[in-house]
């Protein structure tokens, strides 16, 4: 089996989707009654930054849903946290199709009032020339035969306080102006985040979504056949990325969407995550 990371220039501007034009007022709400993780949280730092390698896959996602991998910064409480994230995503409301794509997010109130996907409202600046968010990513991971994943990298810019997304080595997208927020122009976030997102108006009530997280598997450190990032790290008080001291992983409903965390006798942890939504355990 080979390993392939997707470079920047496999992800050209212009495949990125038009729907800049058509959904200029869409504004998509994670973390909300509608949405549920399986990821892994790193806490008892201030941190001011995250970084993994996320396994790229092309998930089955009904028309209203979507399915997203990322890694991910918040600060604030349960209701009004602030958050800022990068990764792949599947958005058929969204884009108009069911292509795996690189993403950003940001909101400040919890997804009430403020945030939104790429540069569908005022937020996310810019930066990069070659490299257009929405684009789609190839290759996708195909079980057995080639493993794809992206890396993503989110940092604090320590004189300007502007949050960068770097997408594997050196390719910066563009940042999150430090007068965005709150808390996170203090200093830092209070968690660190790796892993998968569901959302769909059907969870929470029968039949579940059978939107799938990941690659729709559950959770395979073995075979590597569900979601997973690895080479995860933080940003601490220093100038080094190293592994987070105190992680956790938490999961809304694992019979659907399940997580698995390997560190034993490994020299550097994976986190492993997914499900398909609906199945005979998640009905």
């Amino acid at each position: 089996m080979s390993t392939e990371s997707t470079s920047a220039g496999q992800l050209l501007l212009e495949e990125s989707p038009n729907y800049m034009r058509k959904n200029r007022s869409v504004r998509t709400a994670l973390h909300s009654k509608h949405a549920q993780r399986a990821v892994l949280m790193a806490a008892g730092y201030i941190y001011s930054g995250v970084k993994g390698d996320i396994k790229v896959w092309n998930p089955n996602v009904e028309d209203d849903d979507y399915s997203v991998s990322h890694v991910g910064l918040t600060s604030g409480g349960r209701h009004d946290f602030e958050n800022i994230r990068s990764g792949w995503m599947v958005n058929p409301k969204f884009y108009g199709d069911r292509v795996t794509r690189l993403f950003v997010y940001w909101t400040v109130d919890g997804s009430n009032q403020t945030g939104c996907f790429d540069l569908s409202c005022p937020g996310f600046v810019q930066t990069s020339k070659e490299i257009a968010l929405g684009a789609a990513i190839n290759p996708i991971t195909l079980p057995g035969d080639l493993t794809s994943e992206i890396t993503i990298y989110i940092s604090r810019d320590a004189v300007t306080g502007n949050w960068w997304v770097e997408y594997g080595q050196g390719a910066y997208l563009g940042y999150w102006p430090r007068e965005l927020f709150g808390l996170l122009a203090a200093g830092g976030a209070e968690t660190a985040e790796w892993g998968g997102e569901v959302y769909s108006p059907k969870l929470g009530q029968r039949p579940h979504t059978t939107t799938a997280m990941g690659s729709g598997r559950p959770p395979d450190p073995v075979w590597g056949s569900s979601g997973s990032v690895k080479r995860i790290r933080v940003l601490e008080n220093s100038a080094e990325l190293r592994f987070p001291e105190y992680v956790s992983t938490y999961t809304d409903e694992f019979n659907c969407y399940d997580v698995e965390y390997w560190s034993d006798y490994m020299p550097d942890p994976e986190f492993y995550y997914g499900g398909p939504g609906r199945s005979y355990k998640c009905p």
